[in-house]
């Protein structure tokens, strides 16, 4: 059965549809939004042996033309250099501002083509189809689009809401166990920053949902898909609320940049080392009770996941440098570092007032615990 979450934005409202075998239906529920049968495809060297077939047969099932470019793989692919590359091909291929171009990948490849066609005739329509679980339950929606710096992650980028998101469960299951977890990490966060029942949901129901219950992944995603429809329709373009959604982001983009953005350290990895790092640090600042990061803990340890910094293979900055890191985050206002910190599970805000001698004890303590 398909669900459907609705984000009403006004005129740039737009649906998610969530379910299995949406890709074969693809051709059916885009058709009704093109002005001509004619879409650009963009993914990557993973994802179009997997999934692209199926995509363009769909499409020509229902009359729809399409071209498609290939990038590759990896964090790195969000660069200037691949921007213009997807720009170029969506040039050539003569795209117009009424025309749509859609994205088939994970997080990377939505964040680049989500800018590009922000960006491309100042603005021409994309849809998300994201086939990681990531992508599904965070990165495609909302409208973040962008691509990273050398000082830092998601540095440049534009609001541009897609036109329509597509996930289909089915894709999940050809996700590698790592990168499955890694996604896993960004729907813990929806539990951890404004729904403890959304939490013990997942306590009960998370080794079915890794296991390949399609059920429990499909609700998994619903509920990740409506929280982050519900803060985003409330603050589109980050001014408050919608910073919550940041929650141990500022830890993890600190991580991401100390590995040069590899596959040492996959966001997903990096957010659930985040959370368990914020949730410490509140408690160590007397915001929530040492139960709430040892209950995080213990779950993300059963789910087979990372926890602390000293779980990141090969060495790392020393805490100092990882902080200073923490200041190229995109939550720096007026040189002032913005932390989301949580006073439960549940019950996530955003604060300044984060010692700093705090926050280097508890990297101090993660980098020394014992790797899992």
């Amino acid at each position: 059965m398909t669900q459907v979450v609705h984000v009403p934005l006004g005129g740039r409202a737009y649906d998610i549809h969530i379910g299995r075998g949406l890709l074969d239906q693809a051709g059916a529920l885009i058709g009704p939004v093109l002005p001509r049968a004619k879409v650009a495809i963009v993914t990557d060297s993973n994802v179009a042996p997997l999934h692209a077939q199926r995509l363009t047969e769909a499409l020509q099932i229902v009359g729809i033309a399409s071209s498609t470019l290939i990038l590759p793989v990896g964090e790195a692919t969000k660069s200037w250099p691949h921007l213009s590359e997807t720009i170029d091909f969506l040039l050539t291929e003569k795209v117009e501002r009424r025309d749509v171009v859609i994205a088939l990948g994970g997080g990377v490849i939505g964040d680049l083509v989500g800018f590009a066609a922000a960006i491309l005739r100042r603005g021409v329509r994309f849809i998300q189809i994201p086939t990681s679980l990531l992508a599904q339950v965070d990165s495609s929606v909302g409208g973040k689009t962008g691509i990273n710096a050398v000082q830092g992650k998601n540095l440049i980028g534009a609001f541009h809401q897609p036109s329509l998101v597509l996930a289909d469960i089915d894709v999940l299951d050809t996700l590698a166990p790592r990168d499955f977890l890694a996604g896993y990490g960004e729907v813990v966060k929806y539990g951890l920053l404004g729904n403890a029942t959304f939490f013990e949901w997942l306590e009960q129901n998370g080794a079915a949902l890794v296991a390949g219950d399609h059920a429990a992944r499909s609700e998994a995603v619903r509920m990740s898909c409506q929280m982050k429809a519900d803060i985003v329709v409330r603050d589109e373009t980050e001014q408050g609320d919608r910073a919550l959604l940041n929650l141990g982001h500022t830890f993890c983009h600190a991580l991401e940049a100390a590995t040069g953005y590899s596959d040492r350290l996959l966001h997903g990895e990096g957010v659930a080392i985040g959370c368990s790092l914020a949730f410490e640090t509140s408690a160590r600042l007397g915001l929530c009770s040492q139960e709430a990061p040892s209950r995080v803990r213990a779950h993300l340890k059963a789910m087979g996941m990372k926890t602390d910094i000293s779980d990141i293979d090969g060495a790392l900055p020393d805490p100092v440098a990882l902080v200073a890191l923490m200041g190229q985050d995109k939550k720096v206002i007026a040189g002032q570092l913005n932390f989301i910190m949580v006073r439960d599970i549940g019950q996530a805000f955003v604060t300044t007032d984060v010692s700093q001698a705090v926050v280097l004890s508890v990297l101090e303590e993660s980098m020394a615990a014992p790797a899992v």
